[in-house]
């Protein structure tokens, strides 16, 4: 095998979600066998984490109906049903077509997800609410999407394609996110050159994405519609839609389009790879020994999907293929109830990257930790068979935000990461 092969294999490696759970366990490993300087773990006190994320679980869905953690539920913020107002905006369109609609909104929608600043909130005039955080970019980006600022068709405005991408500046998202002197925003500008990647990235793949530059278009990619291109195949696709989609597919399908656009990413071999950083204690074999991968946002947005997917009739499986996400709120409830303890009592006195050893170990316990909660959550829960983003929606991520704002002032994470938003 040649040099190009073996690079080619261990980027396939990089992007299967059961390398990020292997590279996970071994980091895991090695903390448990006293080695790293950084963390020891008190795994007698997942039981009260799993109880914090059960009772949590229970005041916010009574019922145990647990949707996916997704971009969507911030679209509900304020009790606002926002989903419906796009359903009547697309009502008289194919179901795949829509499809592609829910792909583009929620694509955008993540890839503007970068931390806000304490200082910034949205007035949805809509509603008559503020909101802030992540609410507040999604709820802001819902309203800038239905205004056709993604768009460069005025006769087709609810999508988004690489021409308008490309054409964004700083000034167009001042005014989508309603920012200035009395109302900053963190990170414009590295938005701005996100979505200028975004579209060229869209732009370099015709066969995918169409002339148009459409995201959307991954449905038919990955459903194999009649008129869809052509996905890493070399071959003639079927001509009927397929109506299933493994989770872990739709997340192979973003990392091969999309894994070039981050700028804090890393480059394997010459390979851009994304949120992949080396280790000591990573492990594996071959080429990709001693790499971890994440692949936090890209999963994210894996999880966004599944809910345009199925309501196009295409059902998801695999969804406990992907992985818990090592961010702030999930990793910070482990470090604020005391699982993941670091050696450093001052461990959060000056900001972190992410290319930090701290904060890979740190987000790789939290891979492997919120695993072993699964089926805590699920037993207290009685229900055996809850798929993992449901627990982050249920859940994780809200305890991390609650026992956050039970310890700090403002509800802030126990440690400040200096990124630009494309990994925490």
């Amino acid at each position: 095998m040649n040099e190009q092969h073996l690079v080619d294999a261990a980027v396939r490696t990089l992007r299967d979600p059961a390398t990020i759970r292997a590279r996970c366990a071994s980091i895991t490993a090695w903390v448990d066998a006293g080695a790293s300087p950084h963390f020891t773990l008190e795994r007698a006190r997942l039981d009260a984490v799993a109880q914090r994320i059960a009772a949590l679980t229970r005041s916010r869905f009574p019922d145990l109906k647990i949707p996916v953690h997704s971009r969507w539920r911030h679209f509900e913020a304020g009790g606002v049903d926002r989903k419906a107002e796009l359903d009547r905006r697309l009502n008289g369109r194919s179901h795949i077509a829509a499809a592609r609609t829910r792909i583009d909104l929620a694509l955008l929608s993540v890839l503007l997800d970068a931390g806000a600043g304490a200082s910034w909130a949205y007035h949805e005039a809509e509603s008559g609410q503020r909101f802030v955080r992540s609410e507040g970019l999604a709820v802001a980006s819902f309203r800038a999407f239905l205004a056709g600022r993604f768009s460069s068709d005025p006769g087709d405005p609810i999508r988004v394609d690489a021409a308008a991408l490309l054409k964004i500046d700083a000034k167009g998202l001042v005014e989508v996110f309603q920012a200035g002197p009395d109302n900053p925003l963190v990170g414009l500008e590295g938005r701005v050159a996100l979505l200028h990647r975004l579209g060229e990235a869209l732009r370099a793949r015709p066969e995918v994405f169409t002339s148009t530059g459409q995201p959307g278009h991954l449905f038919d990619a990955l459903t194999h519609h009649a008129h869809a291109p052509r996905l890493n195949h070399h071959r003639p696709l079927p001509t009927a839609m397929h109506h299933e989609v493994g989770a872990g597919r739709i997340l192979g399908a973003l990392l091969e389009s999309f894994s070039g656009i981050w700028p804090s990413g890393q480059v394997f071999h010459g390979v851009p790879v994304g949120d992949v950083w080396p280790h000591p204690a990573a492990g594996g074999t071959g080429t990709s020994a001693g790499w971890v991968p994440f692949h936090k946002l890209s999963q994210w947005l894996a999880y966004s999907l599944v809910e345009p997917f199925e309501w196009a009739g295409v059902k998801v499986h695999g969804l406990d293929e992907l992985t818990g996400l090592p961010e702030y709120r999930n990793g910070g409830l482990l470090l604020d109830a005391g699982v993941i303890v670091p050696r450093d009592a001052a461990f959060a006195a000056a900001p972190r990257t992410p290319a930090d050893p701290w904060v890979i170990e740190w987000r790789a316990l939290t891979v492997t930790l919120l695993d072993e909660l699964l089926p805590r959550v699920r037993s207290l829960l009685g229900v055996p068979d809850l798929p993992l983003p449901c627990l982050l929606e249920g859940g994780s991520w809200a305890a991390g935000r609650q026992i956050a704002a039970e310890r700090r002032p403002g509800g802030a994470p126990p440690v400040s990461i200096e990124s630009d938003g494309t990994v925490f």
